[in-house]
């Protein structure tokens, strides 16, 4: 069983964006693992394993605009179970 069951993946884009600082919420307010979170004052890119995927979509569209969001299902995945394991939105932020 895996302790942390979604891949999360997403693309920030907004102004003043601030990749240590996204990192530090993340580690300080989520139980996960396998974080990555990397970009520039304008886009972040996160990658991110959690049992709460909608925390983190929720707390990254107050920070801009979230898109090629990606939350795969990694269990199903270690099962071997077919079907769709992911599912795209938009959400858009504040």
């Amino acid at each position: 069983m895996l302790q942390y069951r979604y891949d999360t993946q997403l693309l920030i884009e907004g102004q003043g964006l601030d990749e240590d600082e996204i990192t530090d919420w993340i580690l300080e307010n989520m139980k996960g693992d396998s974080l990555i979170c990397v970009g520039d004052d304008e886009m972040i890119k996160i990658h991110f394993h959690t049992n709460e995927p909608w925390d983190l979509l929720s707390h990254c569209a107050t920070l801009g605009e979230i898109f090629d969001i990606v939350v795969e299902d990694m269990d199903r995945q270690s099962r071997g179970l077919n079907g769709p394991l992911t599912q795209s939105v938009r959400v858009d932020g504040p």
